[in-house]
């Protein structure tokens, strides 16, 4: 890890690894700010005891960042501009993750105090939002180019859908289970509350299957979160590192020469793909560029336009030639490489968006696209380990106050052990087919939104003003969150820099 600090000052170096704790401390944060989600059902219907539910949900934390990926560590990270991504520079960067984590900590450890069950994904991405509009607005640049539009609109909609999704399918899976899992005596064990269970058979824990499949169901939920949640601590440690200490970071060092191989032939592949298609794509091939090509890709600031897709091709075809290794480029090489790497795969995304492009050449286009990132979107082992254990040790702390809110203050009632399993479950199979489809979601408003959904369809009711406050979170998030990292990123780039 000693190349971490490879050509950086003193106070730099502090200064990273100020960094890096911070984005630790926002997952361990996040880690028992959202823990409740996957404890409050199993310990509210007693299938399990709170400390045991606890060191579970950490375990199953841990497993999910392990194994879940990098696809929704990038899609945080895209969120931001390709030309900001490309040319931060180490003391802008610093000043840009520092904002961004101080925002996301303060708002996060604020609605944890007081027990609302708010997101730290929607906080997370306003943050992102937040900075990005200041830096188009320090920098004099377009405020409808200050994000990247798309993806910000593609995470929304998962930020919006899936509590909506939560609510109706675990309604529905309660309905269900009332309508055809009642008939006799047995089933209606599973429609009781603890309580009512206590009275009537003297008997603590839910029926054997049911306390099998509410624990199942926490085990999916936390697993799903540590997958989903986890990525986005990766995504923010690879951002520091790239912006920071670019010498071992720009690029996978560990990359093979097999690696290597693969991104330069889809290079290659995308060459003529575009030289197939000129007749579709005038704004790739055949137009002459916007700015000279010394300026384009040798000046100091890069920036990356679709008519200056085949020159960046010409150049990376060329640094890559007979390459094995990334170390046999020199570090400005290899930021120049990443750049070029990133902008070609940008335009390839873009080309592959155009309604005259057909289905097979999307998929086609894909992945070449996979093929020209998997050397520059990557993460090692150390991060995703620190990452896990950040998360899950946060697990293990602090989870009281909010599973109080989803287990007590959420329905008039106390909580069954059908509607236990089904919001479980749900939360559990929405959230891990968001993992794995690259798409940040919320486990706070996915679990409430699906406990609500149980307690509104079983005839129990919802207290009104819990859910009022846990609405005025949600509004609020956003826009605070927007706020507090621009607000901290504009004075430090006015007073710091």
């Amino acid at each position: 890890m000693l190349h971490l600090f490879a050509g950086l000052d003193f106070h730099t170096s502090v200064m990273l690894v100020l960094a890096l704790l911070f984005v630790l401390f926002y997952e361990a944060i996040n880690g028992f700010h959202d823990t409740a989600n996957a404890v409050a059902t199993v310990i509210y219907t007693r299938a399990m005891r709170s400390q045991l539910a606890v060191v579970m949900s950490g375990i199953f934390n841990f497993l999910g960042v392990m194994l879940g990926g990098l696809s929704v560590a990038y899609a945080i990270v895209h969120m931001l501009p390709t030309d900001l991504l490309l040319n931060v520079s180490s003391a802008h960067g610093l000043a840009m993750m520092f904002s961004l984590l101080l925002a996301a900590i303060i708002w996060n450890l604020g609605t944890w105090y007081f027990g609302l069950p708010a997101s730290s994904s929607h906080t997370l991405i306003g943050a992102i939002i937040g900075i990005g509009l200041t830096n188009a607005l320090v920098t004099n640049a377009s405020v409808v180019d200050a994000l990247n539009i798309p993806k910000v609109i593609g995470i929304f909609m998962s930020l919006i859908i899936s509590p909506l999704v939560g609510l109706i399918v675990a309604g529905g899976m309660v309905f269900l289970l009332r309508r055809y899992w009642s008939g006799t005596k047995k089933r209606q064990r599973i429609h009781m509350t603890p309580a009512e269970r206590e009275k009537i058979d003297g008997k603590r824990k839910p029926p054997f299957w049911t306390r099998i499949a509410l624990i199942l169901s926490a085990v999916g939920v936390s697993f799903s979160h540590g997958a989903n949640d986890g990525q986005k601590g990766i995504g923010l440690l690879m951002l520091v590192l790239i912006g920071v200490a670019p010498a071992g970071f720009v690029v996978n060092m560990d990359a093979t020469g097999y690696d290597i191989a693969r991104t330069r032939d889809a290079v290659v592949h995308l060459q003529q793909y575009y030289v197939k298609n000129k007749d579709t794509l005038p704004h790739i091939v055949g137009s002459e560029p916007t700015a000279p090509v010394e300026v384009a890709l040798n000046s100091g600031e890069f920036h990356c336009h679709s008519d200056r897709a085949l020159i960046a091709i010409e150049q990376a075809q060329g640094m890559l030639g007979n390459l094995q290794s990334y170390s046999e480029l020199n570090v400005e090489q290899r930021n120049h490489m990443r750049r070029l790497l990133m902008c070609i795969a940008d335009t390839s995304e873009k080309a592959g968006k155009l309604p005259e492009t057909s289905l097979s050449d999307r998929r086609y286009l894909g992945d070449l696209r996979k093929d020209l990132l998997q050397t520059v979107e990557y993460a090692p082992m150390w991060i995703i380990v620190a990452v896990a254990l950040a998360l899950s040790l946060g697990t293990m702390i602090g989870w009281r106050r909010v599973a109080t809110t989803i287990g007590e203050k959420i329905g008039k009632k106390g909580m069954t052990y059908a509607q236990g399993v089904s919001a479980q479950m749900t939360a559990a199979i929405s959230i891990g087919v968001a993992s794995y489809t690259g798409m940040p979601v919320s486990t706070t408003h996915v679990l409430s939104s699906s406990v609500a959904g149980t307690m509104i369809v079983d005839g129990g009711g919802v207290q009104k003003k819990t859910v009022k406050n846990i609405l005025l979170a949600w509004i609020l998030t956003l826009p605070v969150s927007i706020v507090l990292a621009g607000g901290l990123y504009w004075l430090a780039l006015t007073f710091v820099l």
